[in-house]
């Protein structure tokens, strides 16, 4: 949660940047590197938010816990650059970034977001613990058998559908932009679609955390994370119909560029779209 925090504040600050005239596509490189500093810079609120909902769970393990904050998402999306980028700089193509650049995002990583992450949780575990109002029971209930229609597996796969399709006029012109090489303006409009997304995930995964905690079922914890995260499944769903528009040559490593990438996206989208549906499932 903590990692979806970090994404989210990230793309938001970016776009409402953007938005404004402050970052723009046509200067080369601006957004990305707007994107890279910002990120590195709220994992401060990523370490914070973490370690409180970690302690207010009576959690014992908390080093473990920051050490997943600060390396999980950004350790796998470095590992799966830098493979693509090796890969790229032996078949000699001009899309593989200069060795030195990879040295300073490394830099920055380690230097200044890894020890951000552990300061933010150290402020957090410094705070009181998150007082429930009422008192939750060591001993586990029975949970009564669902009907179909209330099935948490059904309910996560269904969830998904109304933030994606919220969404989805907007996508189609955001893969444009990115794998057309074409720039894109419209940002006070992915402003407001952003902002819709939030408040759908919100509301729907509200929605079905109450229709379970009414069928009985007090195991809301991942449902609320995950109800709201399927919107990343319709997202690649979507993804694997929209490269056949591409037009892209047959290589194998066209291949793994498109959906490498792709399910690189997709998995910040389950960690800010869950984060949003566990967040305000914990406040109802």
């Amino acid at each position: 949660i903590g990692g979806g925090v970090q994404l989210g504040i990230t793309v938001l600050f970016v776009i409402l940047l953007s938005s404004v005239g402050f970052l723009s596509p046509a200067r080369r490189g601006s957004l990305m590197n707007a994107m890279l500093v910002i990120y590195m810079l709220s994992g401060i609120v990523a370490g914070y938010v973490s370690s409180r909902l970690y302690k207010a769970f009576k959690g014992r393990l908390w080093q473990l816990c920051t050490v997943i904050t600060a390396l999980l998402f950004p350790g796998i999306a470095f590992c799966l650059f830098l493979f693509f980028n090796i890969i790229l700089w032996f078949m000699h193509s001009a899309a593989s970034a200069p060795f030195l650049d990879v040295i300073i995002v490394a830099a920055m990583w380690c230097c200044v977001s890894i020890p951000l992450v552990f300061l933010g949780a150290y402020f957090g575990y410094k705070e009181e613990s998150i007082e429930f109002p009422t008192v939750t029971s060591t001993i586990a209930r029975a949970i009564p058998p669902p009907q179909p229609l209330l099935h948490p597996t059904v309910g996560m796969l269904v969830a998904g559908i109304v933030p994606f399709a919220a969404a989805y006029v907007e996508l189609f012109f955001i893969m444009t932009s990115l794998w057309m090489d074409q720039y894109y303006y419209v940002f006070g409009f992915t402003l407001i679609v952003y902002l819709i997304l939030v408040i759908t995930c919100a509301e729907v995964t509200v929605l079905l955390v109450y229709y379970q905690l009414c069928a009985e079922n007090h195991r809301w914890w991942w449902f609320s994370f995950f109800a709201p995260g399927s919107t990343a499944l319709y997202t690649f769903l979507y993804s694997m119909f929209w490269f056949k528009s591409l037009e892209a040559s047959r290589m194998l490593m066209t291949y793994l560029l498109y959906f490498g990438y792709m399910a690189l996206i997709c998995s910040a989208i389950l960690l800010v779209t869950g984060t949003v549906g566990s967040l305000t499932s914990l406040w109802f």
